[in-house]
């Protein structure tokens, strides 16, 4: 909006707010110190994104090493593979021969897999101390919580996922571009997975996936929970830090017997609804909003599964939803170039590459590797070795004029020590191949000494 001599616009807003709110101030008292829990971008300038992995809140041992996937589960197509290169396990016993389990169908197959993709939109319902839906005025861009009924003026302290959604089904990952691993355009992670597979895929092979929105959901937060940066206008918000315990407790659902399963939290709601399944890769997606834990900051997604009980309608075997939680991204951060869906890519790509997260302690385990940005692991987590490093995110700019940046991704030839690397190019990242020109140096277990 513009200034104009009549007080209309952007400036006369604030002069109503600040009427509003000397007026509530004086005669009702009903407006006290600037919020606390206000933020600015300027918390985050010297702050990099991380991710992580969360794991099942039960293991399965004994899942046998089959050709086509993970055996007695109710879950996503998959294919194994194996590789021998020397290395320690967790205990630093030394130990040569590696499994992997990759989404998909096998690359000499050929052909193409389509994983359904449900999107579960997710709003934040940023709440009152007591629960009580929380609403706010802004004067000098300075917010202050109102009274609950709230006064004229007043804006309710609700994060909206739904401008975002647009943006990301237009964005690379779930729609084609170029890339030089594929002869037909097509999405981010089948891009990089033929780069992976380049030896061994068909020229028709690839895993796509098909998104399809579905119903709006919402989490409640209540104060002391989050932090929240309010866009230029006033209005809510640039971005919110969640603590990442009380996230992922109000986004799974508890641990239950039965299924389905409750229906109180975005997971539970969309499984009972069946609008997520175990067939199914599904995206949790959240406007801006990055995880925090104490002093550590700031997570902006992670991959899992959801674990629910087997019954007779599928064999008595656990049901594993394929999941991942990710945030559509404002520029914050120390690299400008960190946004839109640069978390979406790294899990989906993670997912792509280990979509049961080790969680039988032998697939996707890996041989100790120390990255470049000084992360040190034992696990596939393609996108943890770049994050962090220059030229990071690869910008793309789709058929609606928006550049995105989705994240360059380490190759499994990386994880493998493969000296001559098979991958496309020879390369260890894609993609952009020079992101990562280098292996690992070998590592005792924890990257000790």
């Amino acid at each position: 909006m513009k200034k104009s001599a009549s007080g209309t616009g952007y400036l006369g807003y604030f002069v109503r707010v600040a009427a509003i709110a000397s007026f509530t101030f004086l005669v009702a008292g009903g407006l006290h110190a600037q919020d606390s829990d206000q933020i600015t971008s300027a918390k985050l300038q010297n702050s990099h994104v991380k991710f992580t992995h969360v794991g099942p809140p039960t293991s399965k041992n004994g899942m046998a090493h089959s050709r086509f996937g993970i055996t007695n589960v109710d879950s996503v197509a998959s294919f194994n593979g194996q590789y021998f290169t020397p290395g320690q396990d967790g205990s630093g016993n030394p130990q040569k021969h590696w499994y992997t389990n990759t989404l998909g169908n096998p690359p000499e197959k050929g052909g193409t897999t389509t994983f359904n993709a449900p999107i579960v939109p997710v709003s934040l319902d940023l709440r009152n101390f007591d629960g009580s839906p929380r609403y706010f005025i802004v004067i000098n861009g300075q917010a202050f919580t109102c009274p609950n009924p709230p006064l004229p003026g007043c804006q309710r302290l609700y994060f909206d996922v739904t401008p975002f959604l647009e943006p990301l089904l237009e964005s690379p990952v779930f729609s084609d571009a170029n890339y030089t691993s594929s002869p037909v355009p097509t999405q981010f992670t089948d891009a990089v997975q033929r780069a992976e597979f380049a030896k061994s895929a068909k020229p028709d092979w690839h895993t796509l996936l098909a998104p399809s929105v579905k119903t709006p959901r919402s989490i409640s937060l209540v104060r002391g929970t989050y932090q929240f940066a309010l866009n230029f206008d006033g209005s809510c918000c640039f971005f919110v830090l969640i603590d990442a315990g009380t996230f992922v407790n109000a986004l799974f659902p508890g641990p239950t017997n039965t299924f389905p399963p409750d229906t109180s939290t975005p997971v539970g709601a969309a499984e009972a609804a069946g609008e997520m399944t175990t067939k199914d890769i599904s995206t949790l997606f959240f406007p801006p909003s990055l995880l925090f834990s104490g002093a550590n900051c700031c997570v902006g997604g992670f991959h899992a599964f959801d674990v629910e009980p087997g019954d007779t309608n599928n064999g008595n075997v656990p049901r594993l939803f394929i999941v991942n939680y990710s945030s559509w991204l404002n520029p914050i951060f120390v690299d400008p170039n960190i946004g839109d869906v640069f978390a979406t890519s790294h899990e989906l790509s993670e997912t792509f590459n280990d979509p049961f997260v080790v969680f039988d302690g032998t697939h996707n385990l890996t041989p100790w590797w120390l990255a470049p940005n000084g992360e040190c692991g034992d696990a596939l987590e393609t996108g943890d070795v770049i994050e962090g490093l220059p030229d990071e995110a690869y910008p793309i700019t789709m058929p609606n004029g928006f550049t995105y940046h989705p994240q360059n991704e380490a190759l499994l030839q990386w994880f493998e020590f493969q000296e001559h690397s098979d991958a496309l190019g020879g390369a260890y990242s894609y993609p952009d191949p020079l992101v990562l020109p280098h292996l690992s140096p070998p590592q005792n277990a924890g990257c000790a000494p």
